[in-house]
């Protein structure tokens, strides 16, 4: 079966993603010069599917782009929860907060625009649910961030960490690669959580921060 077929396959036996994700979707790929950083219908079932198991009371996202994501991430929340979500592309505000504006939850989703390392610390109280998927070259540094600020128990995830494979063809040497690379060995070293990679799509890591460190 070619991977076209099995992706249009599971595509028809999950949930669908429905006219707002859909119409973003769209949207991205006719306005963006780069529609691949989109999450996607999938993995777009996935957060929201995470977010259904955790119940996440607050979430944390660092990277928003056009909003596919974080609309997926604020489907999935309970009731009584927010999602706050940082990008620092001010050229794509005006059309990912007209399309966050459409969501049902549209008043629970706060997006900041600057970076994430000015935008995060001025941010109150602790997370359930940080989801990165922002420059790849920092990916280490957003994990010391907002690692402290994880409630144990919550729930970390990093997309794009298999980065088109380039981590283990053995030749790839540019400073994404090394980035992710880095950041990978830095995750599977960690002992205060535990963490599993999906290779869906780029690989998304799954990180659970541990109760009590020392198990």
């Amino acid at each position: 079966m070619a991977e076209e077929d099995l992706q249009a396959y599971i595509l028809s036996h999950i949930d669908a993603e429905g006219d707002l994700l859909a119409r973003l979707s769209r949207d991205t790929h006719i306005h963006s010069l780069r529609p691949r950083m989109m999450s996607g219908h999938l993995q777009g079932r996935i957060l929201k599917m995470i977010c259904r198991m955790q119940r996440p009371r607050r979430i944390l996202e660092i990277g928003t782009f056009t909003g596919y994501s974080t609309l997926c991430l604020a489907e999935g929340m309970p009731p009584d929860a927010e999602l706050h979500t940082v990008e620092i592309d001010d050229e794509i505000e005006d059309f990912t907060r007209a399309h966050l504006s459409q969501s049902p939850v549209a008043g629970r989703i706060h997006l900041h625009m600057g970076d994430a390392f000015d935008v995060v610390p001025q941010l109150e109280g602790l997370f359930d649910l940080v989801f990165i998927d922002a420059d790849k070259r920092r990916y280490s540094d957003y994990y010391d961030m907002v690692f402290d600020r994880v409630t144990p128990g919550g729930v970390i995830l990093a997309d794009n960490t298999l980065w088109d494979n380039k981590v283990c063809d053995g030749h790839s040497h540019d400073t994404q690669t090394r980035a992710v690379m880095a950041f990978n060995d830095k995750i599977a070293a960690d002992n205060r959580i535990e963490k599993v990679i999906l290779p869906l799509r780029d690989g998304l890591t799954v990180m659970w921060k541990k109760f009590d460190p020392t198990f």
